[in-house]
């Protein structure tokens, strides 16, 4: 689970080979943890804080292509 990004607090990270659809996590410092889709930045499940999901959705939409890579990278097309 390699971290992407480390904000103030709070690291953005994704697992190999994890589930559909295409998100990354937001990890706080005290392990809390949300799951946001890539596709439009909603939140799939967690218990972040609004305000830590803004800045890192922020910071996922101006890095949205090295995001996207790094899933290809860690999630082989499967068939």
């Amino acid at each position: 689970m390699p971290t992407l990004y480390r904000g103030n607090g709070w690291r953005i990270t994704m697992y190999f080979r994890d589930h559909d659809p295409p998100h990354f996590h937001i990890i706080t410092r005290d392990h809390k943890e949300t799951q946001v889709k890539m596709e439009d930045l909603t939140v799939i499940v967690g218990d972040v804080p609004p305000a830590i999901v803004r800045a890192a959705s922020s910071w996922a939409s101006a890095n949205m292509a090295t995001l996207r890579g790094v899933w290809e990278d860690f999630h082989p097309t499967r068939k």
